[in-house]
């Protein structure tokens, strides 16, 4: 079941789903809005097309991204980025969340892939945001970015969250892949 505005509300006063800091007015229709924190993680630019990466190199995932933070973050044209929300979620056992990128931002040219927020998740929320324009787009701190739509489990889940991801504070750089 997916809830609504006054579900939202309601389980937020209660404390049972946490979004720190929260401001009433993101709670939307069907969802929360999240807003964007002040850092974000571009590609190393020695990564070149001829770079050959490998997820499962350390060294590789290591050098991967350079952290940049401040008051205006501007998205290079054709490239990808790391952003993350200002809000930490700590959701209960018995909620989950589908992060989507608000619909104004995809009509500038802007995509991001569907992230799931797992029941028992605690943390800010790492968002790969995709630049398809043929320019450059300027995105500023506080800005709401993301939309998250949550819905309840049948019944709560016997394996909470327990992943790398979890207490996350800002951008999370991805995990080396084993083979």
């Amino acid at each position: 079941m997916i809830l609504s505005d006054y579900d939202l509300d309601n389980i937020i006063r209660a404390k049972r789903l946490v979004i720190d800091p929260f401001e009433k007015d993101t709670i939307r229709e069907n969802g929360v809005d999240l807003r964007l924190s002040n850092e974000m993680a571009v590609r190393n630019p020695k990564l070149t097309k001829e770079t050959v990466f490998d997820p499962t190199n350390e060294e590789h995932v290591k050098n991967e991204y350079l952290l940049k933070r401040g008051k205006e973050l501007v998205i290079p044209a054709h490239s990808m980025v790391l952003m993350s929300t200002k809000e930490y979620l700590s959701m209960p056992n018995n909620l989950m969340g589908f992060v989507e990128i608000r619909s104004t931002w995809a009509r500038h040219g802007l995509s991001m892939p569907p992230t799931i927020i797992d029941a028992g998740f605690k943390g800010t929320v790492t968002l790969e945001v995709i630049n398809n324009a043929p320019h450059a787009i300027l995105l500023k701190p506080d800005m709401r970015f993301a939309h998250v739509i949550f819905a309840t489990t049948l019944n709560e889940v016997t394996n909470a969250y327990k992943g790398s991801y979890l207490e996350q504070r800002g951008i999370k750089f991805p995990k080396t892949i084993k083979e």
